[in-house]
């Protein structure tokens, strides 16, 4: 007998005791001392075994996971894929993404697991004959060809009738182990995080999309983690939730233990990167996804934001202060409303680098300009914002969905924020993404930290022939043709 049936044992019996009260009876004295010393005994029996255990679960439910110290010496690595043809006038450049995929696929001894939007490594995809596909068609078949010696796991959005499948049934092919999840029914969103974690001890983190036009006509960054098991293994509670939804296509609430962490915004992971003592935690989207303890990628970017001392720095390919892809037309303000707010009240200065290509929406661009125009010397206010074009040749222009500035970062004068997401309301309430949030303030190193790296990236692009400000007078038809 279950501990709630028990419970209702000893509350019908009490109901019996009462009815027998009512009732005249020659022993009644006897009986009603009898039965009330039943019903006693009865009634704490039912406590312990029903409500005494509940409240120990429950207690025990919420306890936090432990935070460890991490003592692995990470190192991470800045990456950058640059698009065929264009040349920055800098010093400043990091390894490519092709590069470091080529890397871990060298180095993956036992496992891997790609967390992907859609798969589009071939020309046979894209319906092209690009040269440039090259490079996604080699880590394509290094994939194949690792697939029937390690462990495998690829969680994909799920892909729609008009999408390639030929990747993906290659590895199937191969051994990998694949599971489509259908965010579209779940939470309305698709599956739009990029990342891998290799042996539950390397990671990749950033932009590009498992596609070839990421590796060599598309402009991303990411970052690469070496020898980083601690981070590794929270990034695979991320992951081991989109498997689990691929398989179970409910979103469990809460989340059960497992998927927990103790490392967020209020307790980022204390871990060495690069030498430089370091504050680092993965977010994740929608709020939904996020198990206990997990910082959701919103408030990651406001947290980031917030902290900022002196500045804020964004490249993103799309900002809109909008529901981007519903059906209503809805306002959702919340990361342009703390733009604003630390500009005015704390006179932090505001830089956003946005792109422009065939696809922008020209929505984006009445609120881009309302954000530029937050601009008094006076009041020592300043929001400034710029556009950047990846300049196209007549036969570039022709690859589709190409030439794009789609990186997704942030930096402040204090932390290097990497993300997966475009910033637009969508992709925080409804969009699977995730990100790498790193806080350096304290250096103890004489290498450049990832905070100061991410940096000069920025000024790099800022500064570049390929960055045009956005006034209230431009002319937008002349600034995304270049």
């Amino acid at each position: 007998m279950s501990a709630s049936m028990k419970s209702d044992v000893a509350y019908e019996k009490m109901a019996d005791v009462e009815s027998s009260l009512l009732k005249p009876h020659k022993y009644s004295r006897c009986i009603l001392v009898i039965t009330s010393l039943i019903a006693v005994v009865l009634l704490l029996f039912s406590l312990q075994t029903f409500l005494i255990p509940s409240i120990i679960t429950s207690g025990l439910n919420k306890n936090p996971p432990i935070m460890q110290t991490c003592t692995d010496t990470c190192r991470l690595v800045l990456l950058e894929s640059i698009p065929v043809g264009m040349e920055f006038n800098s010093s400043v450049g990091h390894p490519s993404i092709y590069q470091a995929w080529r890397s871990l696929l060298s180095e993956a001894q036992s496992s891997l697991d790609i967390a992907s939007f859609y798969w589009t490594l071939t020309n046979e995809d894209t319906k092209t004959q690009e040269p440039t596909a090259n490079q996604g068609e080699e880590i394509l078949q290094e994939l194949v060809q690792i697939s029937g010696k390690i462990s495998v796991r690829i969680a994909v959005n799920t892909p729609t009738d008009k999408q390639p499948h030929h990747d993906i049934q290659q590895l199937i092919n191969a051994g990998a182990n694949v599971r489509d999840v259908n965010l579209r029914d779940l939470t309305s969103g698709v599956l739009h995080t990029k990342f891998w974690v290799v042996d539950k001890k390397h990671v990749y983190i950033g932009s590009a999309n498992m596609d070839w036009r990421s590796l060599t006509q598309v402009k991303e960054l990411g970052a690469v983690i070496y020898d980083c098991k601690c981070l590794a293994e929270d990034l695979e509670k991320i992951f081991e939730a989109y498997w689990f939804l691929g398989d179970s296509k409910i979103i469990p609430s809460p989340w059960p233990s497992q998927y927990t962490t103790a490392y967020n915004k209020d307790t980022p992971m204390q871990l060495a990167i690069n030498g430089t003592d370091s504050g680092v935690y993965l977010s994740s989207s929608p709020p939904s996804l996020c198990a206990e303890g997990r910082t959701s990628d919103l408030q990651a970017i406001l947290s980031v934001i917030s902290d900022a001392q002196q500045f804020v720095c964004i490249a993103v390919m799309n900002y809109l202060p909008t529901m981007e892809f519903t059906s209503f037309k809805r306002y959702w303000a919340d990361i342009d409303t703390e733009l604003r707010r630390v500009a005015f009240e704390r006179k932090i200065h505001v830089r956003l680098l946005i792109s422009c290509w065939d696809s922008t929406s020209p929505l984006m661009f009445p609120f881009l300009r309302s954000l530029a125009s937050v601009q008094d010397s006076k009041s020592n206010l300043d929001i400034q914002v710029k556009i950047f074009i990846v300049p196209s040749s007549a036969s570039q222009k022709k690859i589709p969905f190409a030439r794009v500035n789609h990186n997704k970062y942030m930096v402040t004068d204090r932390i290097a924020y990497i993300g997966t997401s475009n910033w637009s309301g969508d992709y925080f309430v409804n969009t699977a993404g995730s990100a790498l949030v790193v806080n350096q303030t304290t250096t103890s190193s004489s290498e450049s930290t990832v905070r100061e790296q991410l940096q000069a990236v920025f000024e790099r692009d800022w500064d570049s022939s390929y960055s045009t400000p956005l006034n209230q007078d431009s002319n937008l038809e002349q600034i995304c043709a270049m």
